[in-house]
């Protein structure tokens, strides 16, 4: 567990004790190749030393899986998604400049290449080993107020272009996850990095289409180092582990956390 990643739990905590609600941790563990049972262990060994808590059972999205396809499913069904068999050095390359686009994240999706709806396969279940994308309503503006980073804004086929819900090794983006998990367990407020605000709507617009309701966010200030350069989660000293280890106590890390 990073400390900035540890930071961002515990404003969560705070904010759920402030409201007497519930805070959930969600194992976003979709990436077979980067989860792994032992890192959830330690994930919840760091946070415990930590004395934080949450409510129990842990959010595994791996076991969601037919919430996921029901939710596709549903995207299918209303003419909102279609197959991407297009690479990633492809989409680079189509793009006026490596990361066009106003969030600077990736480039923004061809429109030309949008197959028509006489083109899109059916029924899904035959094509779960397909990368299937969101077709954004072009022009579209999608707004919403940040407790931490104030209003924000964005529109649609503009700042951000056509995404992927749903990936060829069976499992859904990280977009389509989080959307279908905030949506179907009425999620009154979101707390995540501020890194993720570009994601945020993106997940409005797959709640709108699912007609799930939307919660509120809050997107704390990412960890920055004298410089106010962002504190890089790469950086094993920065881990709670090796904090620990060097002998540094959870109130010490806390203390930190409320300059």
């Amino acid at each position: 567990m990073h400390l900035g990643h540890a930071r961002t739990f515990w404003i969560a905590q705070r904010r759920a004790q402030q409201r007497h609600g519930h805070l959930v941790l969600r194992n976003d563990d979709l990436d077979a190749a980067r989860c792994r049972p032992e890192f959830t262990a330690a994930l919840v060994e760091d946070l415990t030393w930590l004395g934080l808590s949450w409510w129990e059972p842990i959010l595994t999205q791996s076991a969601r899986l037919p919430i996921y396809e029901d939710a596709l499913r549903q995207l299918h069904e209303a003419g909102l998604i279609y197959p991407c068999d297009r690479s990633r050095k492809e989409l680079a390359e189509a793009a006026s400049a490596p990361h066009e686009g106003g969030f600077n994240d990736e480039p923004l999706y061809p429109v030309a290449w949008r197959p028509a709806a006489a083109e899109i396969p059916s029924p899904i279940e035959d094509h779960l080993d397909r990368n299937w994308r969101f077709r954004v309503p072009d022009d579209t503006t999608v707004s919403f107020p940040d407790g931490a980073a104030g209003p924000q804004w964005a529109t649609a086929g503009r700042d951000f272009g056509d995404f992927l819900v749903w990936r060829k090794d069976h499992v859904p983006s990280y977009q389509l996850a989080c959307a279908v998990d905030d949506g179907t367990m009425a999620i009154a407020e979101v707390v995540r990095g501020a890194d993720l605000i570009k994601s945020t709507f993106r997940q409005i617009l797959l709640l709108r289409a699912l007609g799930l309701p939307r919660p509120d966010y809050f997107h704390a200030p990412l960890l920055t180092d004298e410089a106010g350069e962002r504190l890089a989660k790469r950086s094993d000293a920065l881990s709670l582990r090796a904090l620990r280890a060097q002998g540094v106590t959870p109130a010490q890390i806390i203390a930190r956390f409320e300059e």
